[in-house]
């Protein structure tokens, strides 16, 4: 399941593609030269390389993969100006990627893998599975191809788009490496959030590493018997684990946690079921976003009112729990996770 990077030269760290140079008689410095153009200029191909000569990069063609997504649907919004991408992948698969702008910056949402096998009952990534893993290079070329596309600059990345970046551990961290890096966008690890439905060795593992970056957890029930109704992964884990893995996140990395709460009518949105989560989290360093649910044609899921929205919030307030409300973006655009790549697919 898991794609080798050996071939896939935006995958390759700066030593790595040194090595590489030095492997095909080249001086190393050329290997500087060729990870700039990638990863800050961000080419779309060899040929925009001005000052790499045609010989190496005719070897470079004949050895190594070169990542650059190809859009094949923009839409934006005529509500927020949000844009959903959908790009196709090199063995022609597709996934999706959102820009917002807000006041602080732009931010783009990326999918990590192409499809999901989590299996989440409120979310179109997952219901027709998981096709692959994406590499490094195709999760940072989501973010150039945008940046190139908009002409603005990205601030902060949430990788939050379809697929389990934890199910993709490896090229995750890979991905975290190169976006980092000073030699690249060298973004701060403070700007960017990672998602995960709670894969708690996984999360344990992420805490060791002690990384800067936002942890988000999709929670979405305060219970066991409701969490396992709503995500699969509940099956695996229950609350009780979840919960200490959070804290040891915490413990680790000094980060507090952020829970996804997508609230569904009827499901899990009632004043008792805030009281609940009050109880569970209330002892944690946390913050709660709250997201009325996206619905999507294959689930018989309905959002929430905006009235059972606010009594929950404010009923976490007055329990001490820092919360917030999504702003819904890009509604009028298929937002929701997997819509637009399901929708493409089916015409």
């Amino acid at each position: 399941m898991e794609p080798q990077w050996t071939r896939d030269i935006k995958s390759f760290t700066l030593g790595q593609l040194q090595a590489q140079m030095e492997a095909m008689g080249e001086k190393p410095f050329r290997a500087k030269q060729l990870y700039e153009w990638m990863h800050k200029k961000m080419a779309r191909d060899y040929s925009q390389m001005g000052n790499i000569p045609r010989s190496l990069t005719d070897k470079c063609r004949a050895s190594y993969d070169y990542t650059a997504l190809e859009a094949v649907r923009v839409q934006e919004s005529n509500i927020d100006g949000t844009r959903k991408y959908l790009f196709r992948l090199s063995d022609g698969n597709m996934v999706e990627s959102v820009w917002m702008r807000y006041k602080h910056g732009n931010s783009v949402c990326i999918s990590s893998q192409a499809g999901c096998r989590m299996g989440c009952r409120f979310c179109a990534s997952t219901l027709d599975g998981l096709e692959r893993n994406l590499l490094p290079s195709e999760m940072l070329d989501q973010i150039y191809a945008i940046t190139l596309h908009t002409g603005e600059r990205v601030s902060n990345v949430v990788v939050m788009g379809s697929g389990e970046p934890l199910d993709n551990y490896n090229n995750l961290l890979r991905f975290i490496e190169l976006l980092t890096d000073e030699n690249g966008l060298n973004m701060s690890q403070r700007n960017l959030t990672v998602s995960t439905c709670g894969i708690v060795p996984k999360m344990r593992e992420l805490a060791d590493r002690k990384l800067q970056m936002t942890l988000a957890v999709s929670l979405h029930a305060a219970t066991d018997e409701t969490r396992k109704h709503l995500m699969p992964i509940a099956e695996r884990y229950g609350l009780k684990e979840l919960m200490e893995a959070c804290a040891y996140y915490f413990r680790q990395t000094g980060r507090r946690i952020t829970f996804e709460y997508s609230l569904v009518a009827g499901v899990n949105d009632t004043q008792e079921d805030a009281r609940q989560l009050s109880s569970l989290i209330g002892r944690l360093n946390c913050h709660v976003n709250l997201i009325p649910v996206n619905p999507i044609k294959e689930r018989d899921y309905v959002q929430s009112g905006r009235h059972a929205v606010e009594a929950f919030k404010n009923k976490l307030e007055k329990n001490g729990i820092n919360v917030t409300i999504r702003r819904e973006m890009g509604r009028d655009i298929d937002g929701a996770c997997g819509q637009l790549r399901r929708r493409y697919m089916e015409s």
